[in-house]
Formats: structure tokens, C-alpha cells, sequence
């Protein structure tokens, strides 16, 4: 897995990079009570906003990690967004992405800079 500084993770997967954020985002925002993902199949570039998520405490944006093409979205989360704290690495996951240039992954974090990112 890697880790961006916005603390998301990104897991390859066959061909498809699934996409969530960490325990430690979800611990940092709270219990969360809406997720709005994006429509699959449109292009996304680096740093677009393609989620909102609404915690007890606050909302926040989720940005696309790399370049590429959404797949599928995690529906689930629209009428369950409470296991986004439940199960943040595992069946929470926000989107798959097919990357349109994979070296973009070469500049994330990998788990013990993440680790050491987060103090």
C-alpha cells in the first residue's frame, strides 16, 4: 500500500488502485454521517475533489491521489458511512481508479514514512 499526505491509502489491485483514507484520518474526523463519492467512469486529474465526507466535526474533501479513470465506488458507504470508522483500510474503500500513468504511485508514501509522517 502507499499513503499521500492527505492521508489516504492506495491499494493496487489487479489493474485498478482502490482508494480509502486511514484509520488515523478516520480517528481525526470522527464519526462520520455522509459520504458523497463520484459518478464511476469519469477522468479524474491528481488533486481534483471527488469526495465529501461529513463528520460529526467536520467536512472535508477527498482528492484524487492520481491521474485517471474512476471505476467503481464503494455504494455501501453512501448508506453506511459510520464504516468509514468501523473498518477505514478494509471494506470502507471510497473508489477504484485505473491510473493513466501508474509512476504516479512511485511518489507516495510507503507504510513506515506514512507512520513516521503521522508522528
Amino acid at each position: 500500500m502507499k499513503y499521500t499526505e492527505e492521508h489516504e491509502w492506495l491499494r493496487p489491485e489487479d489493474d485498478v488502485i482502490v482508494v480509502g483514507i486511514t484509520e488515523h484520518a478516520a480517528t481525526q474526523l470522527g464519526d462520520l454521517v455522509f459520504v458523497e463519492l463520484p459518478e464511476a467512469g469519469i477522468t479524474v486529474s491528481k488533486d481534483d475533489e471527488i469526495v465529501v465526507i461529513e463528520s460529526v466535526k467536520a467536512a472535508s474533501d477527498i482528492l484524487a491521489p492520481i491521474d485517471g479513470e474512476i471505476v467503481e465506488v464503494n455504494e455501501v458507504l453512501v448508506e453506511n458511512p459510520a464504516l468509514v470508522n468501523d473498518d477505514p483500510l478494509g471494506e470502507a474503500w471510497f473508489f477504484k481508479i485505473k491510473p493513466s500513468d501508474p509512476s504516479q504511485m512511485d511518489d507516495l508514501m510507503d507504510e513506515a514514512a506514512y507512520n513516521k509522517y503521522i508522528g
